[in-house]
């Protein structure tokens, strides 16, 4: 592990002295680019170097409890080495979660989308108070939220709300709620009293990056050929027109409007690279719509996440089998009480299967 940390040290050292380079200034991407991953090495960075200041004050502290005879000089060195004993291992376990593999999608942001399931007009109530629940935690964290779209229940609430959320770290803590969500309590429209269980899907997607095309030549086909009209009659003496096939994907493409074979060429590319562009939106949209079923499933309240119970106060967490009584802090948007003590577990496993692996 420490190898691998003074490796990431000297990378960052270099990233530093890049940043200062007028070339890489001068060149905009180049520059944010570095920027970006020196600010996200910073926290180990700095997490490896406080370690590194601990152990050495620690042997120090050593040095002077062995051999120093002056009684108070010992004394603090005590004080403080005992300090130094607590603050190391914990330092060393924090180093060890800065150094899992990132999930990628991390500081994407989000495209959420919440759904009313099982339960009718109760699970569109629900949906809208758990959209503003977490409408009040993006605010907390500073996050933009856009609504895309929305259609209401007859009663309130949502049957669907799709929004965007935009900040820092949106998709790395709201992944965490992704799943089937179910509620329990009585109904205003309830008069036995009796309560009632619905649920309510939540989808969190990242948001997917713009899709660039790029086009290899060895991936192309190209036939010329003489343009020719209608009832085969020459429309030009020469080899202008063009018919480009994409090999991968079989897309063709025959251009022979203009006389000029280099224009057709131009316009055939065109079109061919909106047609692979539809193609790979397609699959994009595709990919999305299994991510989000893998999430939710079909809402049933057996593929339950959470439980919201209104009657006891209680939130449970059936992941890790964590409840918490305060459910009026919940729906005001203080999630980091339930999220927290995931992304700790999560890390934990994480640690676990590290260590076995390295072992």
């Amino acid at each position: 592990m420490w190898e691998k940390l003074k490796k990431v040290e000297r990378h960052f050292e270099e990233i530093g002295r890049q940043l200062t380079d007028p070339k890489v200034i001068a060149d905009r991407a180049l520059f944010q680019k570095l920027s970006k991953e020196h600010k996200d090495l910073l926290e180990i960075i700095s997490t490896f170097r406080a370690y590194r200041k601990a152990e050495e004050e620690h042997a120090a502290n050593r040095e002077i409890i062995e051999n120093e005879t002056d009684s108070e000089l010992k004394s603090l060195a005590l004080e403080e080495q005992a300090l130094l004993e607590k603050e190391l291992p914990l330092l060393q376990e924090q180093l060890k979660v800065l150094l899992l593999p990132k999930d990628p999608n991390d500081e994407k942001n989000v495209v959420l989308e919440i759904r009313a399931g099982t339960g009718g007009d109760e699970a569109a109530l629900f949906a809208g108070e758990l959209f503003r629940a977490y409408l009040k935690y993006c605010e907390s964290k500073g996050w933009k939220v856009s609504l895309m779209s929305e259609s209401h229940g007859p009663k309130g609430g949502y049957k669907e709300v799709i929004a965007e959320v935009n900040g820092e770290g949106a998709f790395s803590r709201l992944k965490f709620e992704r799943g089937v969500h179910r509620v329990q309590r009585v109904p205003e429209t309830e008069a036995m009293g009796r309560v009632h269980t619905s649920t309510v899907t939540v989808a969190v997607l990242p948001e997917a990056e713009d899709v660039e095309i790029a086009i290899s030549e060895k991936d192309l086909r190209i036939d010329v050929y003489r343009s020719s009209g209608p009832g085969g009659q020459s429309v030009n003496t020469t080899d202008s027109a063009v018919r480009i096939t994409h090999i991968p994907t079989g897309i063709v493409v025959a251009m022979q409007d203009e006389k000029s074979q280099h224009k057709n060429r131009e316009r055939a590319m065109k079109v061919l690279r909106a047609r692979l562009y539809e193609a790979k939106l397609k699959e994009l949209e595709s990919q999305r719509r299994d991510d989000r079923r893998s999430q939710v499933g079909s809402g049933e309240r057996a593929e339950k996440i959470r439980t919201y119970n209104f009657p006891q106060s209680r939130v449970t967490d059936h992941r890790i089998g964590l409840s918490v009584h305060a459910i009026d802090q919940i729906m005001q948007g203080n999630l980091d009480q339930l999220i927290d003590p995931l992304i700790t577990h999560y890390q934990t496993e994480a640690l676990k299967t590290s260590s076995e692996q390295e072992n």
